[in-house]
């Protein structure tokens, strides 16, 4: 008898030392073998990679300032996900990726991405810098002509990616996820590196 008693406690305790991983609202990518490096510069000029935001949580999202849809949509979900986060705010970090560094200069970067939220950083490099980050990251991006007086287009991915506290990838954010599951997923992981 007591030899059951032995057996069922060591699998008890052996179930409850096996952490289940959390159930993330949007699609998850733990373990994913691309955007391990970024290295651009902000929109202050100043070189900056992923591991200058150890302890945060990072969104990443790829775009232009110029994108008449998609990518203001974007900024302003995720400004409202801030908003939503409260304190929790302040261990998140969303950093836009240009993929029009002709005309997203740092200047035009500074103006446009911290109106969303004062925290948001733009990030740019030349074209070659550009190409070498969309690659990282699987990022497809085209020049493609615009209607009249808009010069050109650029058809790009449109969702973004997010990183653990830790600086491991984690998570694809399509462009239709709602508020509340970003909310939920940055909360999960956010509380699961306290």
């Amino acid at each position: 008898m007591w030899r059951v008693f032995v057996l069922i406690l060591f699998f008890g305790l052996a179930s409850c030392s096996e952490r289940t991983p959390p159930a993330f609202r949007n699609t998850d990518i733990s373990g994913a073998e691309f955007g391990r490096s970024l290295a651009l510069k902000d929109h202050h000029g100043k070189p900056t990679s992923l591991a200058d935001f150890q302890g945060k949580s990072v969104v990443i999202f790829f775009g232009y300032t110029s994108c008449p849809d998609v990518c203001p949509t974007t900024l302003a979900r995720f400004a409202e996900v801030m908003k939503q986060l409260g304190s929790d705010a302040d261990r998140v970090q969303v950093l836009f990726v240009t993929v029009d560094p002709e005309r997203d200069t740092p200047e035009k970067l500074a103006a446009y991405v911290p109106w969303f939220n004062p925290s948001f950083i733009g990030l740019y490099g030349d074209m070659a810098a550009t190409e070498a980050a969309a690659r990282e990251f699987k990022v497809f991006f085209a020049r493609s002509k615009g209607s009249a007086g808009m010069g050109y287009v650029i058809d790009h991915s449109a969702g973004a990616y997010v990183f653990d506290p830790a600086g491991k990838i984690r998570l694809y954010v399509k462009d239709d996820a709602s508020v509340d599951a970003i909310v939920s997923d940055l909360k999960k992981l956010l509380h699961a590196a306290s």
